[in-house]
């Protein structure tokens, strides 16, 4: 009886956790560079010498779904999109290197480029200052040239882009990516960017709606379980009362 009741409790629980990440997932399904979360459930054996054949049911994050969002142009010339496989470099407030594909990038009041959440855009020498009155272009490299008026065009740095391995790689609370043992990437000559574009999010809606029906009605399921198993300890009292 109780075999049950471990496994429908533990079910119900975790169905809801994986529906407030299928629920993240589809609250940001407009957001830039976005990478939606893969969840999946397992069974973990209750340790103990009294309860060898119970099990809990545990939602475990597999995976992240690292598959390309779809590519829109923006005409804007601090947008930028990683074309296929790789992720920008960024520096966070604690100093330490972080990834993002959330390419719409921006100048603070002293000509550092940032992006949207205030992370400093890493180059190959460090963070990446604009001198002031300069408009800028960037290459597919990730090089930035800067054009002020009245004088030639000036190489002003590279954005530092990387392809770490996938399973190296570990989702931050704040959305950012680092690498399992937080080393720094090495720099990827074969990653491209797309100037005045961004990339949009990879998650499937209609998939993620669907999910969310599903999930529901397995929460359905798991707390009708628990109802039948009250029901069966409830009768069973009651035969053993008549003996």
């Amino acid at each position: 009886m109780d075999r049950l009741i471990y496994t429908a409790m533990t079910g119900a629980k975790h169905i809801l956790e994986q529906q407030a990440n299928n629920s993240n997932n589809l609250a940001n399904a407009t957001t830039t560079g976005f990478r939606a979360q893969v969840d999946a459930f397992r069974a973990v054996p209750v340790v103990g010498n009294e309860l060898p054949t119970r099990a809990f049911v545990v939602d475990a994050t597999v995976a992240t779904d690292f598959s390309p969002g779809p590519i829109q142009q923006t005409a804007r010339e601090l947008d930028v999109a990683v074309q296929g496989k790789g992720w920008l470099a960024v520096q966070t407030a604690d100093g330490a290197e972080a990834y993002t594909r959330h390419g719409s990038l921006k100048l603070s009041e002293n000509g550092q480029l940032l992006t949207q959440r205030g992370d400093a855009v890493l180059g190959d020498a460090g963070p990446i200052s604009i001198p002031p009155d300069t408009r800028i272009a960037i290459a597919k490299d990730g090089t930035i040239t800067g054009m002020a008026a009245n004088q030639p065009p000036t190489v002003l740095g590279r954005i530092k882009l990387v392809n770490p391995a996938e399973n190296n790689l570990t989702r931050g609370s704040d959305g950012l990516f680092r690498t399992r043992d937080g080393s720094a990437a090495d720099a990827d000559a074969a990653v491209n960017i797309i100037g005045g574009a961004l990339e949009g999010s990879n998650v499937n809606t209609v998939d993620a709606m669907v999910n969310m029906i599903s999930l529901a009605r397995q929460f359905e399921m798991q707390m009708n379980l628990m109802k039948n198993a009250e029901s069966n300890e409830t009768k069973a009292s009651q035969l053993l009362a008549l003996n």
